[in-house]
């Protein structure tokens, strides 16, 4: 499959989001499914109240058909690969979809318990892990940018379960202003869409990714400030499971660390805050996570999300470098 045709996934991707938003979007309205605003959260953010949420089910749909479109385009097989993509996606982006669906029609502010949320988790992680032990998947990791390899045998069903579980609640984090995630995670898949292409040879793993890419950048359309949607955990949970997932079937589980930079630093900010204020009761941000710190600064928004989007972009192309050297 050659570059022009790959390309061509993030454009089918980026037109099937914007064309069923119209739809989808007025549908949620009537629903009534809107945005609830934490009362803890920032004052500017109570007029985001009311505004449709759930928008996540835009871009599960998106991947799904664009990827599907794609492999029959190219004349692509399904692979083992694609399958667990999928699921993944759409294990976590269910799972999303029902903490979005008890908060906003069940209106219970907190959604699913966070017990019952890491369960879900765990489970998926484990079905994960079981059906690539099924197909032989090798336990090792890779140190990038050299041809060291360690077998971490059972210890490797642990760092899956670390991986899919703490990056989808990392990604989550993440998903607090209008268009930050949708851009942060855009540039994390294309850089593993690189990576999967020019080094590791996995065309359905850059199909998928490039999808992924399409499908954010025709919900950013949507949901750039002022947004008119948001993705919800139904998006943030499903996009956190994937990026983990692409980076556990390409073998590149140590660069999620960095290519997923921006996740990581918004996780360890929450995780200080928390920390800090427990042990000496002092808060080390004015408010965790990071990008509320900047916008209780005097930041603008707009200023906020596209100064993480450029350390989100510095951190990909650190991680490209890394693995492929281009």
């Amino acid at each position: 499959m050659n570059v022009a045709l790959l390309l061509v996934t993030i454009a089918v991707a980026f037109i099937v989001t914007v064309l069923i938003s119209p739809i989808i979007i007025p549908f949620l309205r009537r629903l009534k499914f809107g945005q609830s605003i934490r009362e803890e959260g920032p004052k500017s953010h109570m007029k985001k109240s009311g505004t449709p949420t759930m928008g996540g089910v835009m871009i599960m749909i998106s991947i799904v058909v664009s990827t599907w479109i794609m492999h029959a385009i190219g004349n692509i097989h399904f692979s083992l690969e694609t399958w667990l993509l999928l699921f993944v996606l759409i294990g976590y982006g269910l799972l999303g979809f029902l903490d979005d669906y008890i908060k906003v029609a069940m209106k219970r502010n907190l959604g699913l318990t966070s017990k019952q949320k890491m369960i879900g988790q765990i489970i998926i992680a484990i079905v994960f892990y079981a059906l690539l032990r099924f197909n032989d998947f090798g336990t090792y990791i890779q140190i990038p940018g050299t041809s060291i390899q360690w077998d971490l045998g059972w210890g490797y069903f642990f760092l899956i379960l670390v991986m899919l579980v703490g990056a989808s609640n990392a990604v989550n984090l993440t998903d607090g202003l209008d268009g930050l995630l949708a851009g942060t995670a855009a540039i994390a898949f294309g850089a593993f869409a690189v990576v999967a292409y020019y080094d590791v040879q996995q065309t359905q793993i850059t199909v998928f990714s490039l999808a992924v890419v399409g499908a954010l950048l025709g919900f950013l359309v949507f949901n750039a400030h002022p947004a008119k949607v948001f993705m919800g955990d139904t998006g943030s949970l499903g996009l956190g499971g994937a990026i983990a997932a692409v980076a556990i079937l390409t073998k590149m589980e140590i660069l999620l660390i960095v290519i997923g930079g921006v996740f990581v630093i918004e996780t360890l900010s929450v995780m200080i805050q928390v920390i800090s204020f427990k042990t000496t009761g002092k808060r080390v941000f004015k408010m965790s996570p990071l990008h509320h710190h900047y916008e209780l600064s005097g930041w603008s928004e707009w200023r906020v999300v596209t100064t993480f989007w450029a350390v989100g972009l510095l951190f990909a192309v650190i991680g490209v470098y890394m693995k492929v050297g281009l």
